[in-house]
């Protein structure tokens, strides 16, 4: 019962704070750039209005693969927030992407398809270390349960410190933002425009967009298990890594997709592996 309450809280509230939560970041991404910039609000204006344009598509199955998207990230996180398996977490948020990339495919544009092939090399880059991620909270909690991680009564960033920064390199990744907006830059001067979102417009941007709001509580809602046994220092960790995500994308420019995926997996191998490996070598509590 606790479970499901905890999944349609997250169901309910995940677009409201992740939609503020976008909002905050256009609007601290300006400060640094010396502009006042938008109303903290303007993310729900521009999915109002997305909702209200006309829906013009190349192939009416794209949009097909975008609500399947937006269903996929819905599902990962309510397993999250429900407690369930944490590799079957992260399969699911696999499956999400896919269908995102399988959207940008479908259509047929020379900027969509480039963004979906960054897209996927993207994928390849993060997977590793959020494995490793899981693998490491199991080694100490003996669970792969996000209820039982969870509920471990020490910090698990004291074991997991390779781990932690590897995350955070991954989020970096996964959140899209330089230097790693290879596939959808949010950035208009850059080649690919919009990437992987170029042919996408009214209700089916909208629910892309949606969709990064529910990513988003899901995945600083990760941060969280690495402090959860004391939960104020979980959730000053949350903003705290919220805010370097923000920095790191004024301060960077973007990275080729080679170099991206190599110092990827040179993170995954060096700081995930290596702490796991050390794990493992050490003797049972």
């Amino acid at each position: 019962m606790k479970a499901s309450l905890h999944a349609i809280l997250y169901l309910l509230a995940a677009p409201l704070i992740g939609g503020l939560l976008a909002g905050w970041d256009r609007r601290i991404s300006a400060r640094m750039q010396s502009r006042p910039g938008p109303p903290v609000l303007q993310p729900f204006y521009d999915v109002l209005k997305l909702l209200r344009k006309e829906n013009v598509v190349v192939r009416r199955s794209q949009n097909f693969y975008i609500l399947f998207f937006l269903l996929f990230v819905m599902f990962t996180g309510a397993l999250f927030f429900a407690g369930a398996d944490l590799l079957l977490v992260v399969f699911a948020l696999t499956a999400a992407a896919i269908f995102l990339v399988l959207g940008a495919y479908k259509a047929s544009s020379p900027y969509s398809s480039v963004g979906a092939q960054r897209e996927l090399i993207q994928m390849m880059a993060y997977e590793p270390m959020v494995l490793l991620t899981a693998i490491g909270m199991y080694m100490v909690t003996k669970s792969f349960q996000v209820q039982d991680i969870a509920a471990h009564p020490t910090l698990l960033v004291l074991a997991l410190p390779g781990v932690f920064l590897g995350f955070l390199y991954a989020l970096e990744i996964k959140f899209r933002k330089s230097p790693f907006d290879l596939s959808s830059s949010h950035h208009a001067h850059q080649e690919l425009v919009r990437g992987i979102t170029t042919e996408f417009s009214g209700r089916a941007l909208a629910m892309i967009e949606i969709a990064h709001w529910y990513e988003t509580v899901f995945l600083l809602g990760w941060v969280y298990l690495f402090f959860a046994s004391i939960p104020v220092l979980a959730l000053a960790a949350c903003l705290l890594v919220f805010l370097l995500v923000i920095l790191t994308d004024n301060v960077f420019a973007r990275l080729k997709w080679q170099m991206a995926l190599r110092s990827a997996w040179v993170v995954a191998i060096v700081l995930g592996f290596g702490n796991v490996l050390v794990l493992s070598l050490l003797p049972p509590p």
